[in-house]
């Protein structure tokens, strides 16, 4: 830590007593730095007293911070006072007053009266009002605009009044207080200051740190470097060549201290790598080339925080890790369900009849659980994935997770304050459980915060709404961390680029050095135009660009290996831009500069398809399938034959899913069902014009029938594209039915054997002895002028049902998955054939397909071969599936743009 080094070296030579010293710094993280420094040169005194500029500039403005909820609370009940028109609710308030507030900070630290720069705002909407012809609309936004300005040159000053009543201060405050008493301070004060490492100061600051260098009370040690200090164009040194220009700083009093490192020898690495995450996997190659494997004296400087648990992923080889920056808490699955639980809320103000599912599951999933609530959400997901709920009704809601521990949060709350308690509740009963440390960190921060919240909000009587509730939350999620607990003497240092200040490291390695991350660019959020903001001396992005420049810069100069990476992919609100820190390194320094290209490996992944044998235990089961054999069987098999091991042979089946659109394997259930119905009624009759007529009126029926043994909620065909499917349902059924009407009407007698039909036991022989069973079902059995018609549905088109067999295709005839739908005709015209009933009648077997139900029964046609050569066939795909010597090999879809 060389700059902190030359500090403690240069004030043991004032005195060996460092307690008369007070030491100022940027942040609390040099602190231990400093300690380890004072012990290595055996330091046996009292230790100075440590300051950061804020608590120093507290300390004299004597003013009692307020920030946050609590200054939100009490500005809203000075707003709510004033009865500004339109009247708004807390939540309407908070949608401007935090970026308000922080401009109201940024005029009070910057400027000489807030007064003044508010009249301004005001004066410059009136001029430009005086522009237009707004007429009398108040919803004109510059009339909304300009009464917005009107309102705050009241309504702040009076919100100053108000604060100052109370004894409390926004920042901006205390920096305006502390102004007043700087001078008497500075000249009343017997102790010694010392400034370290500062850049940027605000006028009030610089005001304080000049008057003690006047009064002989005060030292300043900058850390510059002439790289950028000498050279106007360089944006790092703008504030300290500013700050060299004082008159405080003569003959006699050194400006201390402007270095030459950054121009010393350095190894710099840029990598241009594809992927934001994926820098993260570049870490432990740069870890390689680090010959300290103590890693003390590197850096990881995490410009995007996200990075963070990728970070550590990588990071498992590091003996020890010292992490400064903490961990998002919104990033947290705690935090996840706690968001979701206050939205749940919102939701239910709006719809008291139901909830969503989407809005249940996640905070089931998230929020930590007993074995018995693990118990009761397994088999609430079970039943309403299984039925389809979309929309779960609070009755049944109440049926399935009343005995939940935590059931009473997914109630509509009677009030604020009583969730809130609960909240209170569940967080000190989650600490019970067994959950992991980040876990409970996460849980108390939250009982905490619920704990402060309801504190402040007990002495306002206005209403807090639950969304209003939802945005504070929200903003404490977006804006805690948790910390980490680590050494920060050993090992390698993760931090953000603020921890870095007053630090130095031989090996620095920088994450996500793009544009827009470093620096930030012009994402202000501020309601002060920037020609304002600099009339008045405001802060703007080219200030905050400056900031961040000499934070780079000075991380750096002292360093021997630098690598900085970048992410070179544009996605979302990425760029892929590298920053232009960068740039101006490669075009201005004198460092020769390494480029590295990482990219993602974009090939197709080989792999081999998965191949299984036929072990004893599989043979086994497959002479058990041989039992049932069913057309449908073998269509799998055809399919993909691993498809066919999964769900015969080892029995396993999809999970169930919730569709909130409804699938083509329910679609053509629904039509199914529903057509199952209608021919139910009419089973074993001659059908008569009056029979279809009737049945076509009461497709409706049918149809909900239908929708009752899928185990569907009626409301979920009640809108959107279900409604649509619902509709198409229907047609097709109707045009089903108009089909076998015009039938009757053209005098053709039709009449409708079975329905359904099942069948098992029908004997297939695959040699002397050894057979198969077949089973299944028909969907349709009827008698067309005294043809018997075997039919199948089918959501799909029709494909290859003209048979070509001939003796030298004959063997592998049915191996090929297009001709799938002939094979399970000719199963089925098999099947009816052995059964004793039908034997004698002449068969034909078709598909009758929803897709063109207009064109009725498509039947199968026998160009070329008999049925028995089809069943040859058939029966060799059957051998090639019990063929102990052949495995089961994937089938890969080759897909060809």
């Amino acid at each position: 830590m060389k700059f902190l080094n030359k500090i403690i070296d240069e004030l043991l030579v004032q005195n060996t007593d460092l307690s008369v010293f007070n030491i100022i710094l940027p942040g609390k993280r040099p602190i231990v730095f400093i300690r380890q420094i004072l012990e290595e040169n055996n330091y046996s005194g009292f230790l100075p007293n440590f300051f950061t500029i804020e608590e120093l500039i507290d300390r004299i403005a004597d003013k009692l911070p307020i920030q946050g909820i609590s200054l939100w609370l009490f500005s809203f009940d000075v707003y709510q006072s004033m009865n500004f028109i339109p009247r708004e609710s807390f939540a309407d308030f908070l949608k401007w007053f935090p970026t308000l507030q922080k401009d109201w900070d940024d005029i009070l630290k910057f400027s000489d009266s807030d007064e003044a720069v508010l009249q301004y705002m005001f004066d410059e909407e009136r001029i430009k009002e005086w522009a237009q012809d707004l007429g009398d609309d108040e919803d004109v936004p510059r009339r909304k605009f300009l009464n917005f300005w009107k309102n705050m040159t009241v309504f702040l000053p009076a919100l100053k009044k108000k604060l100052q009543e109370k004894n409390w201060a926004t920042s901006g405050m205390i920096h305006e207080e502390a102004k007043s008493k700087i001078e008497a301070f500075a000249k009343n004060n017997t102790e010694q200051f010392v400034f370290c490492g500062f850049n940027a100061f605000t006028p009030v600051e610089e005001k304080l740190v000049r008057n003690l260098l006047q009064w002989d009370k005060g030292q300043c040690f900058f850390q510059a470097d002439r790289y950028y200090f000498d050279d106007e164009r360089q944006e790092a040194g703008k504030f300290l060549r500013n700050h060299i220009t004082w008159k405080e700083f003569n003959d006699s009093r050194a400006f201390q201290w402007i270095e030459d490192d950054f121009n010393q020898p350095k190894n710099i690495k840029v990598y241009e790598v594809s992927g934001n995450v994926a820098q993260t996997k570049i870490l432990p190659e740069i870890f390689k080339e680090i010959t300290n494997k103590t890693f003390s004296n590197t850096a990881v400087v995490l410009l995007d925080e996200n990075l963070l648990p990728a970070s550590l992923d990588v990071m498992y080889g590091v003996d020890h890790l010292n992490i400064t920056m903490g961990f998002p808490l919104k990033n947290l699955s705690f935090s996840n369900a706690v968001k979701q639980l206050f939205y749940l809320q919102k939701q239910l103000e709006k719809n008291k009849s139901s909830y969503y599912y989407r809005d249940i599951f996640p905070i089931l999933e998230e929020l930590p659980k007993s074995a018995e609530d693990g118990e009761i959400i397994s088999q609430f997901k079970a039943k309403i994935e299984e039925r389809n709920i979309v929309y779960i009704s609070r009755k049944l809601l109440h049926e399935l997770l009343s005995e939940l521990s935590y059931f009473n949060l997914l109630q509509k709350a009677d009030s604020v304050s009583a969730y809130l308690d609960e909240f209170i509740a569940f967080c000190r009963q989650v600490k019970w459980l067994e959950i992991d440390d980040i876990q409970y960190e996460n849980v108390s921060h939250f009982e905490n915060a619920f704990r402060i919240i309801k504190n402040q909000l007990t002495p306002y009587d206005f209403e807090i709404k639950m969304e209003t509730l939802e945005i504070l939350i929200n903003q404490h999620i977006n804006s805690e961390s948790i910390d980490f607990q680590g050494e920060p003497l050993r090992g390698l240092q993760i931090m953000g680029l603020l921890e870095t200040r007053l630090l130095n490291f031989e090996n620095v390695i920088m994450l996500s050095v793009n544009e827009g991350k470093l620096p930030l660019g012009n994402s202000q959020n501020t309601y002060i135009p920037f020609d304002i903001r600099r009339f008045f001396d405001l802060h703007t992005f080219l200030e905050n660009d400056s900031i961040y420049a000499y934070h780079f810069y000075r991380l750096i100069q002292d360093s021997k290996n630098v690598h900085l990476l970048f992410n070179a992919l544009s996605s979302g609100v990425n760029t892929g831009e590298k920053s232009r820190f960068i740039t101006q390194i490669e075009m201005e320094s004198s460092h020769p500069i390494e480029h590295l290209i990482i990219e993602n490996s974009s090939e197709p992944i080989t792999t081999q398809p998965i191949e299984i044998t036929k072990t004893a235990v599989v043979l086994e089961k497959l002479e058990k399938w041989k039992e049932k054999v069913s057309a449908s069987h073998l269509t799998s098999y055809l399919y993909n034959p691993i498809d066919f091991y999964l769900s015969k042979i080892l029995n396993t089946s999809e999970t169930d899913e919730i569709e909130e659109e409804l699938s083509i394997k329910n679609y053509g259930n629904l039509v199914h069902y529903s057509l199952q119905e209608v021919y139910e009624v009419l089973k074993g009759k001659v059908l008569k014009e009056s029979d279809l007529n009737n049945s076509i009126k009461a497709i409706d029926q049918y149809v909900n029938i239908a929708i009752e043994k899928l185990k569907h909620q009626p409301e979920f065909y009640e809108k959107g594209m279900n409604y649509i499917h619902k509709a198409i349902a229907k047609k097709v059924i109707e045009s089903i039915l108009t089909y076998d009407l015009e039938l009757v009407k053209s005098g053709n007698a039709l009449e409708i054997i079975d329905i359904e039909r099942r069948f098992e036991n029908v004997d297939f022989y695959l040699a002397d002895k050894d057979k198969i069973s077949f089973f299944g079902f028909i969907d349709r059995i009827d008698r067309l002028n005294g043809t018997l018609r075997i039919i199948d549905y089918k959501t799909a088109k029709i494909k290859n049902l003209s048979v070509k067999i001939d003796e030298d295709n004959v063997e592998e005839y049915f191996l090929n998955s297009d001709r799938k739908q002939a094979l399970q005709l000719c199963i089925y015209q098999y099947v009816v054939q052995s059964l004793p009933e039908f034997w004698g009648l002449p068969v034909e077997t078709g598909i009758w397909s929803f897709a063109e139900a207009r064109k009725g029964v498509i039947s199968l046609q026998f160009d070329k071969g008999t049925i028995d050569d089809a069943m040859q066939s058939v029966k060799n795909l059957i051998l090639q599936i019990l063929d102990p010597d052949l495995t089961f090999i994937e089938n890969i879809k080759s897909y060809i743009n």
